[in-house]
């Protein structure tokens, strides 16, 4: 039996194979010798590289604002041949000032992650000394103390101690050594711990009284810890300034103010404000409402009162306050005062683009004072909303009437309906079809754009035209959305036929004698008489042939002449195709039209320039194309297998009745 020498360790990558000489003898028999080959492969080896596995141990500097439980260092298992632990610094440097090792994830932290997610499954990690408040989770992460560190102190160190062990029971140790430095961020401090502030004379409320202002960045914030409820001041936690919540006169108050940084509630400072507010002689008046809030519809009249103030002062009589409005312009042109009174002052017309860029709002601020002494005064801010009421009853468009061809496809689009409302918000309007659609009014209409669609066969032959009722209704006209109004709307559809014959010329076959006029202008030289069935059908002219140098155009049914600089005379030999319908319904003919141009100069008979006559001499031949059916191959052989089938069928049958 061959055993392992205690204490050995084999490594594959220095000594793959060992030769072992092996010699055996019995008494009284000669001595055998053989040889032994051990290989030596490599395995899964757990071993702690450094800086990890050093006496000193690896290295990791933060700072000592570090959030809590941030992720400082993590232990990363790296298979190379065996498995090797090392460590990795999830900051990679000592944070910039405003930052932390764990605001964001950084290279480390990814792969770390990987490291877990495929290696670290099978390690178990241990801390082996106690006294450190960094915390080592079971994945091999070093986080900072539940409470973060001591920012007061100066640089800190912690050793840690960390055991690795593999599912193997094999165990290789390291050490980590955290340094923690002092925090760069400016610490919250106030400038100014102590203030005092004297106001001579009464406050107002939301009146500005001071402002604190503390040190340390932009996340800096104010509260007041004393009074615990204050009920006279206000802070406003980001600029620092202190207001009154009500009128205040003859007090005094000490307020204890506390700033501290928003993401490190820890960081903080305090300072002391005393405010006095002195008393007055005479006070301000006192009126009721202090604020004015009010909406008021759109219809409202001009001279109706909004709200009248009941103000009242010690030392004076009512004759003795003066009331003023103050805003913007547009709210001292609709608004005035008289007396205690609010009045309007001009008509509130909500459906006006002016009125939507205000919002639909006024703010005004109506001051009253006491024998016009502006120390002496009150401000009551006021706020007007206007609100909409539906006035207007839609419009029906003018003259909504569609032509649509008979052999319109299902969804073809016949035109839209555009009514219009004149309140705001301009044309928000739907539209419905009474009766519904159905075969007798096959068309629909959108509800949001009106427009009017066939959704039904159309025969002009059995109804020429259709007369819809469109229901065209306003909506988010007035606060109330039940409030709508409508009106019915007169549309009328007239189907245009489509002819089912040929159209028919009279005559078919023209011979027509121009004489040519100045070049760059245009001479009529017919009109062509045709018409088709039924006689509301529309028809279409195009010049099919004889027209190659272009001399000839059709305007409708009438043909144009176009001279030009060439003289000599010569005959035009045009076909003119007429057409009524389209698509598959589209029928057509031809007229054939001899134009003779005669130059200028040449003589011209002097009774007319044009004249129609029948030809004489040579014959027009005319040819006509009437549709004929061809029918696939594969009928025809169908056809004639249908038919030798048959005929041996009768040969058999007669042949059967001659034998009996």
């Amino acid at each position: 039996q061959v055993t392992l020498r205690a204490g050995a360790e084999l490594d594959a990558r220095r000594v793959n194979q060992y030769t072992l000489i092996l010699r055996a003898a019995c008494p009284g028999e000669d001595e055998v010798q053989e040889r032994l080959f051990v290989r030596v492969t490599a395995g899964r080896v757990l071993r702690c590289d450094t800086p990890f596995a050093s006496t000193e141990g690896d290295v990791v500097q933060v700072l000592a604002d570090v959030a809590p439980r941030t992720p400082l260092y993590a232990v990363l298992p790296q298979p190379l041949g065996g498995l090797t632990v090392s460590g990795s610094s999830l900051g990679g440097h000592t944070p910039r000032e405003g930052s932390s090792l764990g605001d964001s994830r950084t290279p480390a932290m990814e792969e770390w992650g990987r490291g877990s997610r495929s290696s670290a499954s099978f390690l178990q990690f241990r801390l082996q000394n106690r006294n450190t408040p960094l915390t080592l989770t079971r994945r091999g992460l070093v986080l900072a103390p539940d409470n973060g560190f001591d920012p007061s102190k100066d640089t800190q160190t912690f050793r840690l101690e960390i055991e690795v062990t593999d599912r193997h029971g094999h165990n290789c140790s390291g050490a980590l050594r955290v340094e923690v430095l002092p925090s760069r961020r400016p610490r919250v401090t106030f400038p100014e711990p102590h203030r005092a502030v004297t106001v001579t004379g009464g406050i107002g409320p939301w009146e500005v009284v001071t402002q604190v202002r503390a040190r340390g960045g932009d996340n800096v914030r104010h509260a007041i810890l004393a009074p615990v409820a204050p009920v006279d001041f206000t802070i406003d936690e980001v600029t620092g300034e202190i207001r009154s919540t009500r009128r205040l006169e003859g007090i005094r108050t000490h307020l204890l103010i506390r700033a501290y940084n928003a993401l490190r509630p820890d960081d903080h400072a305090t300072a002391t404000v005393d405010v006095t507010v002195q008393g007055t002689d005479r006070q301000a008046p006192r009126c009721v409402p202090a604020i004015f809030v009010t909406q008021v519809p759109e219809t409202v009249s001009p001279g109706s009162t909004l709200v009248t103030l009941r103000c009242t002062n010690s030392t004076s009589t009512d004759g003795c306050l003066h009331y003023a409005l103050e805003g913007p312009p547009s709210s001292r042109s609709h608004f005035c005062m008289e007396g205690p009174r609010l009045k309007v002052n001009a008509t509130l017309d909500y459906d006006s683009e002016a009125m939507a860029a205000l919002g639909f709002q006024f703010t005004a601020t109506i001051v009253v004072t006491v024998g016009g002494q502006p120390l002496q005064s009150t401000r009551v801010p006021v706020l007007v909303t206007v609100t909409p009421v539906n006035e207007f009853r839609p419009a029906c468009p003018s003259g909504a009437t569609f032509t649509v061809l008979e052999t319109a496809a299902f969804g073809s689009l016949v035109g839209r309906v555009a009514g219009t409302d004149r309140d705001y918000p301009m044309d928000s309007l739907e539209y419905s079809l009474e009766g519904g659609s159905g075969p007798a009014q096959p068309f629909s209409i959108d509800r949001r754009t009106g427009e009017i669609r066939v959704v039904g066969r159309l025969d002009s032959r059995q109804q020429k035209s259709y007369r819809l009722l469109v229901r065209v209704t306003d909506t988010h006209n007035d606060l109330d959305l039940w409030k709508r109004q409508s009106r019915l709307c007169d549309v009328s559809v007239r189907l245009q036929a489509v002819p089912d014959q040929p159209p028919v010329c009279i005559p078919e076959v023209q011979e027509l004698r121009i004489t040519a006029g100045p070049p760059g202008g245009r001479q009529p030289v017919t009109r062509l008489a045709c018409h088709s069935s039924p006689d509301s059908a529309v028809l279409a002219y195009s010049i099919v042939g004889g027209n190659e140098d272009g001399r000839f155009r059709l305007e409708g049914n009438t043909l144009v002449y176009l001279p030009s600089d060439r003289a000599e005379p010569r005959p035009f030999v045009l076909l003119v195709e007429v057409w009524g319908g389209s698509g598959g319904r589209r029928r057509s003919s031809v007229v054939a039209l001899v134009v003779h141009v005669v130059p200028r100069s040449a003589p011209v008979p002097p009774s007319s320039t044009t004249q129609p006559s029948t030809l004489q001499k040579e014959p027009l031949v005319v040819l006509r194309t009437e549709a004929v059916w061809h029918p696939p191959a594969w009928f025809v052989a169908v056809l004639t297998v249908a038919g030798a089938l048959l005929l041996a069928t009768l040969g058999c049958v007669a042949r059967s009745l001659l034998c009996r």
